[in-house]
């Protein structure tokens, strides 16, 4: 054997976390969370099936969802959904903005001017009663 290019082997327990079972081996896999075994440290590995839980082994035909697999999936597609309808949504102003007359776009931006100057008078007077509520006090 070469020197320097084979991987490290570690003390290894897998753990089902389906059943609890415990698998002790040497493998290349490690991980943050250890147990010691017989004296020895040996790295944590969970795994979701294993011979211990899976049906082709066990004879027993059981559903094992630990991780919420389809929940997940749905929330994934949700999100993609809404991503793309966002985007949708974003192209379309664009493409109507590009199509704007100069003086539709004048007259967009003077009202944006408008409600922009509107909410900054409402923040100033919020501003004001709430100064002179504590002035009282």
């Amino acid at each position: 054997m070469k020197a320097e290019i084979h991987p490290k082997l570690n003390p290894v327990v897998f753990i089902d976390s389906s059943t609890g079972t415990e698998f002790v081996t040497m493998s290349t896999l490690s991980s943050k969370e250890t147990k010691k075994i017989s004296g020895v440290d040996h790295f944590v590995i969970s795994v979701d099936i294993s011979s211990a839980s899976h049906p082709f082994f066990t004879g027993k035909q059981t559903l094992v969802d630990t991780a919420g697999r389809v929940d997940k999936f749905r929330a994934r597609q949700e999100a993609s959904q809404k991503l793309k309808d966002q985007t949708e949504a974003t192209k379309k102003r664009k493409e109507e903005k590009s199509k704007e007359s100069p003086e539709e776009k004048i007259s967009r931006k003077a009202k944006e001017n408008t409600e922009k100057k509107e909410a900054e008078k409402a923040e100033k007077k919020a501003a004001a009663k709430t100064a002179a509520k504590k002035a009282k006090k």
